[in-house]
């Protein structure tokens, strides 16, 4: 079987044999489109701070999450392996965990899909380096008491969610330490609630009952904080995988206020996923606003220390942005705020404006200020990109479909990667596959009966560099380019017995 193997033979020339090997942070925001970012066009969003990290780093314009969805999303982040080879390859929690999603609470048992005990992750490699391991934030690859859980997987520090289902809500009643459950000050409700017969939509009273006392996103980034603080002396690998800005919509009231009242922002009543919010838009803009002040108050506590020049910062999404209006799923605008950019679709598809995602790379004195990366990028990449950034190619573990792009983001000239393959099991079975500015997708790969997907011919092959929008299928005129990309397609796909995929299975 083809695969496509990260090279362990770079070794990053500008970081002496006695330099401190640097610190990475690794920050991953939840259902957020590139578009949603001041450095990518947003105009409505503030972002200061990521749009600082990357006037003073590079941007990459063609960067892809590794799914369409959370959980194999940030199992090809964590392992390096492409869907078609990943362990994780669809949401897929405990049926308890699901039942908080109506009920609220904490559930008996929680969690999604465990990666085993044999995986290899990111945390796991940095800490075999000597680094402290800290993450912060949504797990998602395996709940407690499960050989996917944190602490088990190479993280010598945890702090936030582990089950997907509990961070829908940013007003929870408990979190994780580590391995031990805080409770929260917060009143228990479910976040697919909506409001009640007797409780009127226009009055703002109405929606107050979906508020808590303790913010969880403003709990994780102070653990955060405190966690880089507390390893100042030696090299630590950060992740902070916040759960902004995934529905519901929640925001403290300070962060609300600066946007109430600019746009015509009708309540979403609820019903459509998710709790109701008496201004969506202004919760959305809100939540994504305070994500990158406190993104602000880590850079800034960076500097402070004097680690500047010693520090990788590194930003993405796990997925494009929820793909409705505030009429819609979850009372989210995609469209007004031009979250996908302008690209097709958005989460649970594999069309550009679902697993296209932003990437930001501020590595000060190594990474050229003000940067562009127009290469194909993916979240398989990640793990031999920054082993190799921290003078550790050799350790990368062999057989990954990852490649590192170390040498582009230092300013070096890299061959450009073959192709960039994904496959999803949900909205009725998909397949895709970028070669170059060729695109193909294949939807509807499940048969009927199955959960729909998104409409269209079954087979669609499109020219990015002159149709980014994927609206001219032109597979019937380009038969050579279709055979081939096929061939690819084929030969990416291993068989798994947890996530069958009938058709590609045979």
């Amino acid at each position: 079987m083809m695969r496509l193997v990260c090279s362990v033979l770079f070794f990053v020339s500008a970081l002496p044999a006695s330099a401190r090997q640097p610190n990475v942070l690794l920050i991953l925001a939840d259902d957020l489109g590139a578009g949603d970012l001041g450095c990518y066009g947003q105009t409505k969003i503030k972002t200061p701070n990521l749009d600082r990290m990357a006037a003073e780093g590079m941007r990459l314009t063609q960067h892809y999450s590794g799914n369409a969805v959370c959980a194999p999303s940030r199992c090809v982040l964590m392992t390096g392996k492409h869907p078609g080879h990943a362990i994780v390859r669809d949401n897929r929690g405990t049926a308890s965990s699901a039942k908080v999603k109506k009920e609220g609470g904490r559930p008996e048992t929680e969690g999604q899909h465990p990666i085993p005990a044999g995986a290899v992750t990111l945390a796991e490699l940095f800490t075999e380096q000597g680094y402290a391991s800290g993450g912060f934030g949504k797990w998602g690859l395996g709940g407690p008491g499960t050989t996917g859980e944190p602490m088990k997987q190479g993280f010598t520090r945890w702090f936030g969610y582990n089950c997907q289902s509990v961070a829908h809500n940013f007003y929870p009643t408990y979190l994780w330490d580590n391995q031990k459950v805080i409770d929260l000050k917060n009143p228990s409700f479910p976040a697919h609630d909506s409001l009640r017969t007797d409780e009127d939509p226009s009055q703002p009273g109405s929606y107050k009952r979906f508020q808590g006392n303790e913010y969880s996103a403003d709990l994780i980034a102070e653990q955060a904080l405190r966690f880089a603080r507390d390893n100042k002396d030696r090299p630590f690998f950060l992740y902070w995988p916040t759960t902004v800005p995934h529905a519901a919509l929640q925001v403290p009231d300070d962060s609300l206020r600066e946007y109430q009242g600019l746009w015509e922002d009708p309540p979403y009543k609820g019903g459509k996923g998710y709790i109701p919010h008496y201004s969506p838009l202004a919760a959305y803009a809100a939540m994504i606003t305070r994500m990158d002040r406190e993104i602000g108050r880590l850079m800034d506590l960076i500097k402070e220390l004097g680690l500047d020049e010693d520090t990788i910062f590194v930003f993405t999404s796990d997925n494009g942005p929820l793909n409705g209006t505030h009429q819609g799923l979850a009372g989210t605008d995609a469209a007004f705020f031009n979250s996908a950019m302008g690209l097709r679709d958005g989460k649970g598809t594999l069309y550009e404006g679902g697993i296209r995602a932003p990437g930001i790379v501020r590595w000060k004195g190594h990474v050229k200020a003000g940067a562009i990366s127009t290469r194909v990028t993916g979240f398989e990449d990640w793990m031999p990109t920054l082993m190799a950034l921290v003078g550790a190619a050799e350790q990368t573990p062999a057989g990954l479909d990852g490649i590192s792009f170390a040498p582009t983001l230092l300013g070096e000239k890299q061959p450009e990667r073959e192709f960039l393959y994904r496959e999803f099991l949900g909205y009725g079975g998909q397949q895709s596959l970028r070669m170059g500015n060729w695109k193909l997708i294949k939807i509807g790969l499940m048969g009927k009966g199955k959960k729909a997907g998104p409409k269209g011919d079954a087979i669609q092959l499109y020219d990015l560099a002159t149709d980014p929008k994927e609206t001219h299928n032109v597979a019937g005129q380009h038969p050579e380019i279709l055979a081939k990309m096929e061939t690819h397609l084929k030969s990416q796909h291993a068989a798994s017995a947890d996530f069958p995929f009938p058709v590609l299975d045979r």
